[in-house]
């Protein structure tokens, strides 16, 4: 069986969270399509050249300990601007959106661009106050000394770079399916999102 399930959203609005829960419920591979860029990022930290990184990226990439600091995250923000990023990583992506057995994917054009066949669609979303204090929350408790204003204007300028960028901007696709999760808990998000994923597989 091929099923798709294309997740898309700002930063920290919680679509990681769902998308895996969701894979687990169904017992669909998962994929944080954000780590890609991010793996990127940190290989262009190191000094590669952005799209020869994107190129030379292995699944041992996506499993480093480094991936979620702050300066990773803006450099994936930055490189995931480029096309030339985007385009090498494509195909690495529709493959396992389409491999025997169903997939989740999530990150900010999966229902839009890399998918928009997907069986189902669903935009995540979350004010940036509420998505800041969530992120703050996560890079305190991994030692990092951090204060809300710096997390909250890092969100803002991370949703303005995604929704602004010519390329594959983040925008939700007039079919999917929004989760406002500022107000629902993640209980609540999950269930509403394997309703979803249920009402097509019926």
């Amino acid at each position: 069986m091929r099923f798709t399930v294309a997740i898309d959203g700002p930063a920290a609005a919680g679509k990681g969270t769902i998308g895996r829960r969701v894979a687990q419920r169904f017992g669909f591979a998962h994929l944080d399509t954000g780590l890609l860029y991010r793996a990127v990022g940190a290989k262009v930290l190191a000094g590669a050249e952005p799209e020869a990184a994107a190129r030379a990226l292995t699944p041992e990439d996506l499993s480093g300990p480094g991936l979620r600091t702050p300066e990773v995250a803006q450099a994936a923000s930055r490189v995931a601007a480029v096309p030339q990023v985007r385009a090498a990583l494509v195909d690495f992506q529709r493959d396992f959106a389409r491999a025997e057995g169903g997939a989740v994917l999530d990150g900010r054009d999966i229902g839009t661009v890399i998918c928009p066949g997907a069986e189902v669609k669903l935009f995540v979303t979350a004010s940036a106050e509420c998505r800041a204090e969530r992120r703050l929350a996560e890079l305190v408790a991994a030692g990092h000394d951090i204060g809300f204003e710096t997390v909250l204007e890092d969100v803002k300028a991370r949703d303005a770079r995604d929704t602004g960028r010519n390329d594959a901007p983040l925008v939700a696709a007039n079919d999917a399916l929004v989760l406002d999760t500022t107000t629902l808990d993640v209980e609540q998000a999950v269930a509403q999102a394997i309703a979803a994923v249920e009402a097509k597989l019926r």
